[in-house]
């Protein structure tokens, strides 16, 4: 029988775990309750709130007696995350789910951000209608909006838990059926509006290999997401074409994947095909961008996000971090140049087009990359078939020199 892990508070809770408990169980999924409460208990736990303040390198008996209740949650989010990697690691869990307010939601995601992609988390809680990315992350959590604050069950209540209930139990028996996917080849793939052509052109060529592209949305999110997955191990080989996320790291955008973007595939030895794409500009949410940058080039997007076109100053910068990255990889790595443009508005006539801000970012690529890191420069505009076709052909090319090194 697959098993749920629950967590909760329950000197709190209590009610609210025994009913969500309960539901699951007769559902026909088993149930481990797994309590970080600082109090004492509603009920006995299967895995008690000193366990889990052990494993965070603390003691409940001190916790209990400071009251401090950040230091409780820091001790709590350590301590539910050690416990739910070791529980997966036993093959214990077939799903995790949890409940609270903000001190409950930072505990029970740690826990789900501790735990692969795939294995199923639903986290009730009553800031799900907020801005939730932090509890969040990369992860694969399905955030449930409580409506009203835990203080027992009530008409109101009730049918969010009953549903919560149902969906961890249901998610837990799928996670128990075979795939009805064929296995496939994935790549990785960044991608942003500016650079879709290229994009959906790698996709198709790349199908006609055998392997399946996975695009990820380069919003600083998405590159984290990538990173993450590519960590997990999902991916055989990355076709970053959209590395603009440097871009907001460097120039100070909303879209950094922050200091570590480029690392996961050099860490895990895995084929990379890199491309400049996008690199052109840094992005700002919200009109108009912030006033130190008043005398940038700036372009309108849409309503919402305004784009500011880096500078050769910047571009030097983003060359040289991305090239101490990639040196640093374990595996097969290229870098592919568009002498003609990095972006459809980093084209002839269009407004970010500025050849020597490009050519200060490939001085540095030029400059900074390491002998074993191959950077190609191609008379074309990333968007252009051409270019596409050229960086599939070198990935493809990498990942077959990467077998045979291997199976040496």
């Amino acid at each position: 029988m697959p098993t749920v892990a629950l967590i909760v508070s329950l000197d709190t809770k209590a009610d609210e775990a025994r009913y969500l408990r309960d539901q699951i169980t007769a559902a026909g999924v088993a149930v481990e309750v797994v309590d970080f409460g600082i109090g004492t208990p509603g009920f006995a736990p299967d895995v008690t709130a000193d366990t889990l303040a052990r494993l965070g390198s603390g003691s409940l008996e001190h916790l209990a007696a400071t009251r401090d209740r950040a230091a409780a949650i820091d001790t709590m989010m350590r301590g539910a995350a050690a416990w739910a990697g070791l529980a997966h690691a036993r093959g214990q869990l077939a799903g995790v789910i949890a409940i609270g307010g903000s001190g409950g939601t930072a505990v029970g995601t740690a826990a789900m951000r501790a735990l692969p992609f795939g294995l199923p988390k639903v986290m009730v809680s009553t800031v799900a209608a907020s801005d939730v990315r932090s509890y969040v992350g990369t992860k694969d959590i399905t955030m449930i909006n409580s409506v009203v604050d835990f203080a027992g069950l009530n008409p109101i209540s009730e049918p969010v838990l009953r549903n919560a209930a149902a969906a961890i139990a249901a998610m837990a028996k799928a996670q128990a059926a075979p795939s009805r996917l064929p296995a496939q080849r994935l790549i990785a793939a960044t991608q942003f509006g500016v650079t879709t052509p290229a994009v959906e052109q790698a996709h198709a060529l790349l199908a006609v290999a055998g392997y399946t592209l996975v695009p990820f949305h380069a919003t600083g999110i998405g590159g984290q997401t990538m990173e993450s997955l590519i960590a997990d191990g999902l991916f055989e080989a990355v076709l970053d074409l959209t590395t603009t996320e440097w871009a907001d790291e460097i120039a100070g955008g909303n879209l950094s994947a922050g200091p570590d973007r480029l690392g996961a595939a050099a860490r895990a030895g895995i084929p990379q095909v890199i491309a400049p794409g996008a690199l052109d500009m840094a992005n700002f949410f919200g009109v108009p961008v912030p006033e130190r940058h008043a005398s940038r080039l700036i372009h309108q997007h849409n309503a919402n996000v305004a784009l500011m076109r880096t500078t050769p100053e910047e571009n030097a910068t983003i060359g040289r971090r991305m090239a101490e990255k990639l040196n640093r990889a374990a595996g097969p790595v290229a870098l592919l140049f568009p002498l003609r443009g990095v972006s459809a508005l980093d084209a002839e006539g269009q407004p970010f087009f500025d050849r020597a801000a490009d050519e200060a970012l490939l001085e540095a690529f030029r400059r900074h990359l390491a002998p074993q890191v191959r950077l190609t420069e191609l008379d074309l505009h990333i968007n252009d078939p051409a270019f596409a076709a050229a960086a599939v052909a070198e990935l493809l090319s990498l990942i077959e020199q990467h077998k045979k090194r291997r199976h040496a």
